[in-house]
């Protein structure tokens, strides 16, 4: 099984680093000088898949205005709109961000801002400090291959490319012990093409760490693990396409790791990443597991779409090659909004996989911890900490790692009315009578 899985490791990064139909794009100095003037289109991409031909439905300037508007006043109360209207934050995320600021809001969503506000100068220090020559050589060799079509990142050695090593190099040193994955490098890009250096920074690492905590450590555990959750709500969701992949033996690991950890980004058109962005950011992972759902759905959910895929080779060629025409904006958000998978869902099932791995392949080498479902149960957690600071009567909180990446310590999460579910990493907790943290669709 771990000779299996180790090959299978191989081929996800090597989907990961973009070999193959991006790989050789128009990335060099030499060939962007080669080539007429061209307009980008208004994502900034000039070519590639993802190059959107202007069929998008522009919103109206009255309507997008009174938007910018609605979220101007959002930022001015932002931690009153998160504790009393948050079912109004999470519609008005799903309806899609204004353009102008996305970044402010993924920041305010992520709590990224506030990192950065209680951290000023440390990104500057990361980026002092000499690395490891390992990583930084994988990182180097990583950044041609990034959205080689989009206007930031064309040019070999342009401003895109290095603030993208930027960030990518002062994560390698923030946590050395994870290092550098693959899969960070898409993610970090997509940030960067919203926000400075030090902004994308901050908000990597709370992708890295609060979001997705495991997704890039070594060994891909916290991935397999999602992967196997993920067919489990398959087969609740859409049987007919579980029981394909289960016919022809299809690990989910072999089509959801570039969906999962690169968050759609080399995956769907343009206008779909950012609205599964916008959504992702302030509900969580649960945004993840339902867009990838809905992906199996209108690939392979109905008698016709298998006819088309009938055996282990097509299939594949479908999951990794979504055509773009297929997945129409509107109608991927009104699918995601409308699945019936929960956070609470998520970590029973969660729950269930772990101890299945535990009885069939032992302990995890990575023990995994409770991620927080978006920006809600951030904001919540922060609270909580913030009073129990304010008590100061809790030495425990000095092992909270800083600059305080939202991870809830074993100590944390024992304490009477934090947010629980049952989930393996809250055993404890279940002595104590918690309930499963509320969660509406």
């Amino acid at each position: 099984l771990m000779k299996s899985f180790s090959s299978l490791s191989i081929w996800t990064l090597e989907s990961l680093s973009g070999l193959g139909e991006d790989g050789s794009s128009i990335g060099s100095d030499s060939e962007i000088n080669g080539l007429a003037v061209r307009r980008t289109d208004k994502y900034g991409f000039l070519g590639g898949t993802q190059y959107s031909e202007g069929s998008d439905k522009d919103i109206r300037v009255d309507v997008a205005r009174q938007r910018e508007l609605k979220w101007l006043d959002m930022f001015n109360n932002w931690d009153k709109w998160v504790s009393r209207r948050f079912q109004k934050v999470k519609l008005r995320c799903r309806k899609g961000i204004p353009s102008s600021l996305r970044a402010k809001a993924w920041q305010l969503l992520s709590n990224s801002k506030e990192l950065l506000d209680s951290n000023p100068g440390k990104f500057e220090e990361l980026e002092r400090e000499q690395g490891d020559p390992k990583w930084l050589d994988i990182i180097e060799k990583d950044l041609h291959r990034q959205f080689p079509f989009h206007e930031m990142f064309a040019a070999r050695g342009g401003h895109g490319q290095q603030d993208l090593y930027r960030v990518l190099k002062a994560y390698t040193v923030y946590r050395p012990e994870e290092g550098y994955c693959q899969a960070q490098a898409p993610v970090a890009a997509v940030l960067l093409m919203h926000m400075p250096a030090e902004h994308a920074f901050w908000c990597l690492v709370q992708i890295c760490e609060t979001y997705l905590p495991g997704y890039y450590s070594a060994g891909l555990e916290a991935i397999q693990l999602d992967g196997e959750i993920f067919f489990s709500l398959l087969r609740r969701v859409c049987p007919m396409a579980y029981r394909h992949l289960k016919k022809f033996k299809i690990d989910p690991i072999l089509y959801m790791t570039e969906w999962f950890m690169c968050v759609f980004s080399r995956t769907l058109p343009w206008s779909c990443v950012l609205r599964v962005w916008d959504m992702f950011f302030c509900e969580g992972v649960k945004i993840v597991f339902r867009v990838g759902l809905v992906l199996l759905k209108q690939m392979l959910g109905s008698v016709d779409k298998l006819r088309e895929v009938q055996g282990m080779y097509e299939t594949m060629e479908r999951l990794r090659n979504i055509p773009p025409e297929s997945v129409r904006e509107d109608l991927l958000v009104q699918e995601v909004v409308s699945l019936a998978v929960t956070e609470a869902l998520i970590e029973r099932e969660c729950s269930i996989q772990v101890r299945k791995w535990r009885e069939s392949r032992g302990e995890l080498t990575h023990q995994p911890v409770r991620r927080l479902h978006g920006t809600r149960d951030i904001h919540e957690h922060k609270r909580r900490a913030s009073a129990i600071s304010s008590g100061g009567s809790f030495s425990f909180l000095g092992s909270i790692p800083p600059p305080g990446p939202l991870r809830a310590s074993s100590s944390l999460l024992s304490l009477p009315g934090f947010r629980k579910s049952k989930t393996p990493f809250q055993e404890a907790e279940e002595k104590n009578g918690a309930t499963a943290p509320r969660d509406s669709a």
